[in-house]
């Protein structure tokens, strides 16, 4: 494909995303109706989808439209490629510009520049204070990969030597020598003999800061599982009992495997099915993603104020039922992968309102200081 007719496939996907179909499905079902489209012409379009995604508001004032073409648009007088270059109106490229849409640039709205819906905006700004705007300039951009280094089957040295075998080149993070970045070859690694073999899993570096900061002891419950990477990581730093539930069990089906490969031991537990007390109870809990939407953009621009609400008496909820099982003098770990502060500080301050937890310590990541916005609150039973 030209990239003339990537940007036209581009165009046709975010067409779809801002119909209201989820960017996965759609680029999943134009791949599937474009058995021309090569893996190199995939990995562009899926690449153009969501950098306009990431930078959709901006892009739109730039482009004069809140459309596909509009986000290429503005891509390319984002980028300073000549619009006429890309809308050729050549086979599979996009038409020609007609002349409102060359004329068609605006300035951004403050809003816009920081690529936040508006009510949004005063939320980000609560959280994030002076920073606000270098996170949101740093959410624009594509998330680096990271991975854990499993010290259950290398140490972080035989790890980086297997992925360089495989063609993939990592560096260890200056804050946790198992945290390693890939530099080149990120694509390559689901399929190296590396992850095949558990020497590595995939894991944020936010995240794997986070369980670095809990305690180490004799069991843990991991109440909200999902694919189990916290879970994984507690054993991988010694804790001997783990149990891993979710609300919904599906989330849970790869872990199982993904446990053998790591060699992990841990018991699954079905849900609703808890029982007993624990002395580390981790809850990563259901929330807007906000710290994660440079990963999944599109999440951002389908969040409202009521379905923040929502997931804010949620996080209530589960933090109310994961309580029930820290023993006493145990801890409870509070987290998400959001910046706002209604789903963190001002969630864990009500929680001990109506609790006898008291606060150990509070870990607060964004891309500035980490990768993932991330927000961890550890708590002990008095």
């Amino acid at each position: 494909m030209t990239p003339a007719a990537r940007a036209q496939a581009a165009i046709t996907v975010l067409d779809q995303v801002l119909s209201g179909e989820a960017a996965e499905a759609a680029l999943i079902r134009w791949a599937r109706n474009s058995r021309f489209a090569g893996s190199g012409d995939r990995a562009a379009v899926r690449d153009i989808v969501f950098d306009a995604l990431r930078r959709m508001r901006s892009r739109a004032a730039l482009g004069g439209a809140l459309s596909g073409r509009g986000l290429i648009l503005g891509m390319c007088r984002d980028e300073g490629t000549d619009p006429a270059q890309v809308f050729t109106g050549a086979p599979y490229a996009p038409a020609m510009l007609e002349p409102a849409e060359v004329q068609s640039q605006r300035a951004s709205s403050p809003a816009e520049a920081m690529d936040l819906p508006d009510w949004m905006q005063p939320l980000w700004r609560d959280a994030l204070g002076e920073t606000a705007a270098d996170v949101a300039a740093a959410m624009r951009v594509r998330a680096p990969v990271w991975l854990r280094a499993n010290t259950l089957r290398a140490s972080p040295d035989e790890a980086l030597a297997a992925l360089e075998r495989d063609g993939i080149v990592a560096r260890p993070s200056a804050k946790l020598a198992s945290a390693l970045e890939v530099i080149e070859g990120a694509r390559r690694v689901s399929a190296s003999g590396a992850y095949a073999d558990g020497l590595v899993e995939l894991q944020d570096l936010s995240p794997q800061l986070a369980c670095a900061a809990l305690p180490r002891v004799g069991s843990a419950l991991d109440y909200c599982a999902g694919g189990g990477g916290k879970a994984l990581a507690l054993a991988a730093a010694g804790v001997t009992r783990i149990v891993a539930h979710d609300v919904e069990a599906s989330r849970m089906a790869d872990l199982p495997g993904r446990a053998k490969r790591a060699g992990a031991r841990l018991r699954i537990a079905a849900p609703g099915r808890v029982e007993g007390k624990f002395d580390l109870v981790l809850t990563d809990v259901p929330c807007s993603g906000s710290g994660t939407w440079r990963r999944t953009p599109d999440a951002k621009w389908r969040l409202d104020r009521a379905g923040l609400d929502r997931l804010v008496a949620l996080q209530a909820r589960i933090m109310d039922e994961a309580a029930a099982f820290v023993a006493p003098g145990g801890h409870l770990a509070y987290m998400t992968c959001s910046v706002f502060e209604q789903e963190n500080a001002e969630q864990v301050a009500t929680f001990r309102e109506r609790s006898d937890f008291e606060p150990v310590s509070e870990l607060r990541l964004t891309p500035l200081n980490a990768s993932d916005g991330f927000y961890l609150a550890l708590m002990r039973r008095r």
